[in-house]
């Protein structure tokens, strides 16, 4: 069994997800990293990045929304070691092929909610019912979901965009909740929803013509700043959110 330091980073085939990957190889060169997306085959720059990691990353598929898929990355993982340092949940659904942010409570309907609610809801969650068992030992572990800003209930002023700020709503909760659950088993888990800001990807790029320059962060600022808000918080900031400054994004 493997003792080294261990992270996992769902949802690392582009964007944030591989700039984490990244940066987690670079920053600690002792840590091994089990990145995961739903099409490994599909990922050039994710396999590039394996080549070229010596042997420290691993690259597993898992989607968010096929719980048996979940299960199976998590084996894989356990065959290898028994715990993990780091869980980072990247992946998230703004808009899609067939579906955008709603502007009025006309435009809800009821397939957006599910596929919206899939990902950013019920999938840290599932990550969270198949890997939690990774965390529970004596040594400092986070669990960090992507949330934002406006899953904030006391800091929605603008309305509208229905599924999304619900399920990170939601997915806050599920943050809270299971820092309560793990803080029984193992009280130097951390387990915290992070606010990126507004970055420079897919998700962001239809909604970015409003966005001052000089607030428009790439995936590279962004990921740096988040890692240092993860090094600097203890058990104390469990169950919380904070953005990539390291202040608390309210409930």
């Amino acid at each position: 069994m493997d003792n080294s330091r261990s992270a996992v980073v769902q949802g690392a085939s582009r964007g944030i997800g591989l700039e984490i990957t990244r940066q987690l190889l670079r920053r600690d060169p002792g840590l091994r990293v089990w990145a995961t997306c739903r099409a490994p085959e599909e990922t050039e720059d994710l396999e590039d990045l394996a080549v070229s990691s010596a042997g420290r990353l691993t690259v597993l598929p898992l989607d968010v929304t096929d719980e048996d898929s979940v299960e199976r990355a998590a084996r894989r993982f356990g065959e290898a070691t028994d715990r993990a340092h780091v869980v980072i949940n990247v992946s998230g659904v703004l808009h899609g092929p067939r579906f955008r942010p709603e502007k009025k409570l006309d435009h809800v309907d009821s397939d957006a909610l599910h596929a919206v609610f899939a990902v950013n809801a019920f999938g840290p969650l599932l990550v969270a019912k198949h890997f939690h068992r990774f965390l529970r030992h004596d040594e400092r572990s986070v669990f960090a979901s992507f949330s934002a800003r406006v899953g904030s209930i006391s800091d929605n002023r603008l309305g509208g965009w229905y599924a999304y700020r619900a399920s990170k709503a939601a997915q806050n909760m599920i943050t809270k909740t299971l820092s309560i659950e793990l803080a029984r088993v193992a009280p130097r888990a951390i387990v915290v929803g992070l606010h990126p800001g507004t970055v420079d990807t897919d998700l962001s790029r239809p909604f970015q013509r409003h966005v001052p320059k000089d607030r428009l962060l790439t995936p590279a600022a962004s990921v740096a700043s988040l890692l240092d808000v993860l090094d600097a918080l203890s058990s104390e900031d469990s169950g919380r959110v904070f953005d990539f400054r390291g202040t608390e994004v309210p409930p």
